[in-house]
């Protein structure tokens, strides 16, 4: 269907196609670029965001898929109703995101550190590795000592990521264009085991305290191993993904249990997202 959408928005539109697998896309060309059009499910957007997010390029979802819940338009009506996009119509819609740094107890106490920082649109995720052990890990939240969970993983996710892992680890939904966090164990043994809806002011230090090691996965795309003794560190990150969108923000509900399936009248829905 990207290639179809192409052949048709080129002859009077400045367009390029690329696979949502590449990230090799120059500065110069994302520049230019004043609207990115996806065709998949909610994991296309996500790869599309690491590209379209610095360069704060808006980016508009066709779904391929089942759910789709960033998704905008619908695979059978994409074409019909694009026009109306591209020449204008719809707003533009902010998801806070968030950013993490694997850093040592030492350098927690300092202002700043020169961790890499990884970005997130939906989640991140502290899990176990490939030992199938639980890991035990020490949370705080703004310097206050929460819990050690022993779990299977803790999610840190954003009102974006809270219907992803973190909706079907029996956690709650937001309103995709909350501010807030929220942290949710998996599966916990140990430790609180209920979610917490944290602001977006809030510093979270996840401390792995287990002999194993764990991994963290950024938007289930990024994996990194985390060292016992090692901490992660999450904020809110300063940078906002941008959607292109038509309905009024209140039409989340109503998408939201067609998308789920809920709404009895009308079967299973299906949604759209890049």
């Amino acid at each position: 269907m990207g290639r179809d959408l192409y052949d048709t928005l080129s002859p009077t539109r400045r367009c390029w196609v690329e696979s949502a697998a590449n990230e090799n896309i120059s500065d110069e060309v994302l520049r230019e670029t004043d609207l990115i059009i996806t065709v998949g499910g909610d994991g296309t957007i996500l790869r599309s965001a690491r590209i379209a997010v610095p360069h704060k390029v808006p980016i508009l979802g066709i779904n391929m898929g089942r759910l789709g819940f960033m998704t905008e338009l619908r695979a059978k009506t994409a074409f019909d109703r694009l026009t109306a996009y591209l020449d204008g119509s719809g707003r533009l819609e902010e998801r806070s995101m968030l950013q993490a740094q694997v850093v040592t107890p030492a350098s927690l106490s300092k202002a700043t550190t020169n961790s890499t920082c990884y970005h997130a649109l939906n989640d991140v995720v502290l899990g176990r590795g490939a030992a199938a052990r639980l890991i035990t890990v020490k949370a705080s939240v703004d310097g206050a000592d929460l819990t050690s969970y022993r779990s299977d993983a803790v999610i840190i996710c954003t009102a974006t990521g809270s219907t992803g892992y973190n909706l079907s680890a029996g956690g709650p939904i937001l309103h995709p264009q909350a501010d807030e966090m929220i942290l949710k164990p998996v599966a916990p043994h140990v430790g609180l085991a209920t979610a917490m809806v944290l602001p977006s002011s809030s510093t979270i230090i996840l401390t792995v305290e287990s002999d194993d090691s764990a991994i963290l996965s950024v938007d289930g795309y990024q994996d990194l191993i985390v060292e016992q003794g090692q901490a992660l560190k999450i904020q809110s990150s300063p940078d906002k993904a941008i959607f292109l969108r038509e309905g009024l923000p209140e039409a989340f509900y109503a998408n939201l249990t067609r998308r789920l399936g809920f709404d009895a009248g009308q079967g299973s829905g299906r949604a759209v997202f890049y």
